[in-house]
């Protein structure tokens, strides 16, 4: 796998990520999908929050989308295609995978990407893997090799909330590295390891006064935050297995 610019992170051992993903068959279960949002990437951008993590690294932004029960379950074909269309016709350039874990689920993404690709967009997605770990399990593996090769950008590298990153935006942790896998985004990947910049966190509330967040913040901003916004809104509703 060719890395065509990268905003490396810090050396830091860690047990988490080091067990290869399992083999996922069948629908994709899936938490929470945008059509559009600035805060998932580069430019305005899709997003899919999947359900689902082996990984469960410590101090989770999102440890509500762990278990594999809960959310959604759908055909990842049909999805996919109906999730780009939803995309374009929102103005998003491309799709921002998180969870969850994405690549816990890479043959059912592996054709939500597809969808994206087809359709002209991006793809970006955010794993606790290690790019060294998937592209070495990916020789073995045709669901990994398979969305590694239709990823644009990668954020790879497990959440170690005792190492935060406060310099690179979209990663929650120092360790973590931005890597751009095509050439779509290598200026902007240069452009961080150079110079940083912001994270972006995003807020929708709902009519009824339910509050939604995507992006990255501190959990002192956002408890600051939701302190006078009100109840979140944006976990999973629970269903049988």
């Amino acid at each position: 796998m060719r890395v065509h610019a990268e905003a490396p992170g810090l050396r830091v051992p860690s047990p988490l990520g080091s067990c290869p993903p399992p083999h996922a068959d069948g629908p994709l279960r899936w938490s929470r999908f945008l059509p559009a949002t600035d805060a998932e990437g580069p430019g305005r951008r899709a997003a899919v929050w999947v359900q689902g993590c082996r990984l469960r690294c410590p101090g989770c932004f999102n440890p509500q989308m762990w278990a594999e029960r809960g959310g959604e379950r759908s055909d990842a074909a049909e999805i996919g295609a109906r999730w780009a269309a939803e995309a374009a016709a929102a103005g998003s350039s491309g799709l921002t995978l998180l969870g969850g874990e994405p690549f816990d689920q890479a043959a059912p993404l592996a054709e939500v990407a597809g969808a994206f690709r087809a359709a002209g967009m991006t793809v970006m997605a955010f794993s606790g893997y290690t790019l060294a770990s998937l592209t070495s399990w990916a020789r073995k593996r045709a669901d990994l090799a398979a969305l590694l090769e239709l990823t644009d950008l990668l954020c790879d590298g497990p959440y170690l909330r005792e190492h935060p990153e406060t310099r690179r935006p979209w990663i929650g942790s120092a360790n973590q590295s931005i890597r751009a896998l095509s050439p779509a985004y290598a200026d902007e990947v240069r452009r961080i390891a150079a110079s940083g910049r912001t994270d972006t966190v995003e807020v929708r509330i709902a009519a009824d006064g339910t509050v939604s967040v995507n992006g990255w913040a501190s959990d002192a901003a956002l408890a600051a935050l939701f302190d006078d916004l009100g109840v979140r809104a944006d976990r999973p509703r629970e269903r049988a297995a």
